[in-house]
């Protein structure tokens, strides 16, 4: 570019007259607002303006992130927000959505679709701080000529790798400026369909899947704000994305994590895996259906009510009929209910010659024959209840209903739930009042590989249409419902609509010697994904601190320290069992951190567990204990691949054992007696299974009790303070194999 300075300033100049066309309307709007003739016109009036303004972007909003130019010579600015001249009604920028703006993400040089340039602003503000242009006859010829290669994703320009290079906060942005020409067509893909974008660390799924909406909001009128529901694994990823619709101008749709799905209840209860993996089970759905139709008793051969001072006998064969009639309607449980008692009161009223609806007589034999539930109620008395179990446990075994069964509280509202009963009650409520109140056009479900399936009902039910977009990486499903098929998430989604699996290719987020470091777990963790292909360079290689016992939590606090006092946005991911010690070390040493179980992220350093850390991003990632992460789920392996690819740059990891652990730790049969072993004993196994690894990898078997031997004696020959392993220098770094 000739005059870089000189372009800015040209530039600038255009950006400055858009703002102004834009505080004009914002005033104008404001105006607008106060002019309603009475309050609910008013009140109608200023909430358009608010929307309008919202739509438009902020005063210190940059007015435009990109421009195109076509062959004709014109040139076309675009934006998160339409922008017109309020002289002569012309666009001075276009918003990101429209057709209009499609061939500044698709165009490439070999298609450049009659572009001679693509341009893109970085700003402070509304301040041009820098452009970057992409002359697509350049690189063509470049690549004919052989200057260029042409290899690797479209459009993986400077403007693209300075955006990806920017410090993170504590909450995720637009990519609106940086979308690629992939991410672009499952932004703008059909809208009836169930759509899995599949993609690994870095490759912009939870973007797209959110920009897709604010496109499908600009393209179907019919859809709007309010009419979409996006789904989230924890409070904490909620709040990390929660400003990225609102930044495109739609901050009416609706963002709830998993277990806000569920009615209000007090939450908190602890249980174990075994019985919260069966409770996620699809069976479930069945049990509590076959234990709600048992709640309908049989009538007596003959029932009286006595209606105000005369009995009224009704024979037993006509309640059942009507009992049967209601049985087979297509209703909750409620409605049919309701039903039957209007079918018990005409025969009642030809006998008594009254209308017995407010009769405590009618009323009374309705409650003992099918008797008024609640969601939480139910639930309550039928965990409590082994033959109420046993009686609708068709499908389930024995031992199964055992895991199930609890003594429930006293009172109702002293009863204390567990995450995997939220679903169950949410499936309650469905059978018993038909559902929730509301149902979207739309629905948008992240980290969907993870969910059970009674947490997968709870989402297709919020769906009126069968529309859905579905967001995940098998290679990073952990927890009790771990996956190894998209097939097994989405048949437990609505069937309405045609399936697609979309994969990601590229990785940009995550630096290519982070992930090749990460990726060595692939094999292991998911050998069956094929792993992104990773764009830009890191800032340096992983720092591997190989310390003793008690110098852990000291180094990660140093370590971490280090990170945030450069201005970097720091990720502690740390297991549950390392966590204590670690937030004792972050205290002595005074430094002000945040935690993800609180549901907040701060500036500087968070502390997050390996579950809490996905879907998040960090400048730099802190990696507490690999082995125990490891160790602490089924698929541990992907656990740590999770843990391992939350950064944008900086990697650590600190810990006494293998830093990058690829053997299968002891674990316990579930039942068994030493399935809940005390610390020590596991951690000797634990630590038993690595040496062994370590011998069986390093030595003949006929030289391990040689070896052994020799261990015992230099253990022996400890002094009692020498209980540390030695230290490892600040930032040795491991050789990254090439990723597979």
């Amino acid at each position: 570019m000739a005059d870089m300075s000189a372009e800015i300033a040209a530039e600038q100049a255009y950006f400055d007259a858009a703002a102004g066309e834009r505080d004009r309307r914002v005033a104008a709007l404001g105006s607008l607002a106060q002019s309603g003739a009475d309050r609910a016109t008013a009140a109608r009036l200023r909430h358009h303006a608010e929307a309008v303004t919202r739509a438009l972007g902020g005063a210190t909003d940059a007015v435009a992130f990109g421009r195109i130019d076509d062959e004709s010579g014109e040139a076309y600015y675009l934006g998160r927000h339409l922008i017109g001249s309020s002289d002569s009604g012309d666009p001075l920028v276009i918003n990101w959505q429209s057709p209009a703006a499609a061939r500044y993400f698709t165009a490439s040089p070999d298609d450049p679709q009659g572009l001679v340039r693509r341009r893109g602003f970085q700003c402070t503000g509304n301040v041009i701080d820098h452009l970057d242009d992409v002359l697509f006859a350049e690189i063509a010829a470049g690549i004919a000529g052989g200057s260029a290669d042409g290899s690797g994703p479209a459009g993986v320009d400077a403007h693209l790798l300075t955006e990806l290079a920017r410090g993170r906060t504590g909450t995720l942005r637009d990519i609106v400026a940086t979308i690629q020409a992939a991410q672009y067509e499952l932004i703008r893909a059909p809208l009836q369909q169930v759509l899995v974008i599949e993609g690994g660390p870095g490759t912009g799924k939870t973007a797209i899947a959110l920009h897709r909406v604010s496109w499908l909001l600009f393209q179907h009128p019919e859809l709007t704000a309010d009419d979409v529901l996006v789904v989230g694994p924890h409070p904490t990823f909620m709040r990390y994305i929660g400003q990225v619709l609102p930044g495109l101008g739609d901050a009416e749709v609706e963002l709830r994590d998993i277990s806000r799905l569920a009615p209000t209840v007090r939450r908190g209860r602890a249980e174990p895996a075994a019985v919260a993996r069966l409770k996620g089970d699809a069976r479930m759905a069945g049990l509590l259906d076959r234990a709600l139709r048992n709640r309908i008793g049989t009538p007596d051969p003959a029932e009286r009510l006595l209606l105000g001072n005369r009995f009224v006998t009704l024979p037993g064969e006509q309640v059942q009929q009507a009992l049967d009639a209601a049985a087979g309607a297509d209703l909750p449980y409620g409605g049919r209910r309701q039903l039957f008692r209007d079918r018990l009161a005409d025969p009642v009223h030809d006998r008594a010659g009254v209308d017995p609806r407010g009769e405590p007589a009618l009323a009374n034999l309705v409650e003992r024959l099918w008797p008024q539930q609640s969601p939480a109620a139910f639930l309550r008395g039928l965990l409590a209840s082994r033959p109420r179990l046993r009686a609708a446990a068709a499908g389930l075994t024995a031992d199964e209903l055992e895991l199930l069964h609890r003594r429930g509280a006293d009172r109702i509202s002293e009863e204390i739930w567990s995450a995997a009963d939220l679903p169950l009650l949410d499936e309650l409520d469905q059978l018993i009042d038909g559902g929730p109140s509301r149902r979207y056009g739309h629905v948008v479900v992240d980290e969907a590989q993870d969910l059970s399936p009674m947490q997968l009902r709870a989402v297709a039910r919020r769906s009126r249409t069968g529309s859905c977009t579905v967001i995940g990486d098998l290679a990073q499903s952990t927890g009790g419902w771990a996956r190894d098929s998209w097939d097994e998430v989405t048949r437990h989604l609505p069937t309405t609509c045609p399936v697609r699996v979309a994969p990601l290719r590229y990785g940009y987020r995550v630096p290519r010697q982070a992930y090749q470091f990460a990726a060595r777990l692939l094999p292991v963790a998911a050998p069956g994904v094929t792993p992104p292909e990773v764009v830009r360079d890191g800032p340096a290689e992983p720092g591997v601190h190989r310390v003793g016992l008690t110098e852990r939590a000291g180094r990660v606090v140093a370590v971490a320290g280090e990170h945030a006092a450069r201005g970097a946005f720091v990720g502690v991911v740390c297991p549950p069992r390392c966590r204590r010690e670690v937030e004792a070390a972050l205290a002595d040493n005074g430094l002000a951190w945040s935690s993800a179980q609180q549901g907040d992220l701060g500036a500087a350093i968070n502390l997050v567990s390996p579950a809490e850390a996905k879907g998040l991003e960090f400048d730099a990632v802190v990696v507490v204990e690999p082995e125990q992460i490891v160790a602490d789920d089924e698929r541990g392996h992907r656990m740590l691949y999770v843990a391992l690819t939350r950064t944008t740059g900086h990697l650590d990891v600190v810990c006494v054992g293998d830093p990058l652990p690829l053997t299968t730790p002891y674990r316990p049969e579930p039942g068994s007696a030493d399935d809940q072993p005390d610390f020590t004993e596991r951690s000797a196994r634990l630590l038993a299974e690595h040496l062994a690894g370590q011998l069986r990898a390093g030595a003949p078997a006929a030289h391990w009790a040689e070896v052994l031997d020799e261990v015992r004696r230099q253990l022996d020959n400890r002094s009692p303070k020498g209980n540390q392993s030695p230290e490892s220098p600040s930032k040795p770094t491991l050789e990254p194999s090439p990723t597979s």
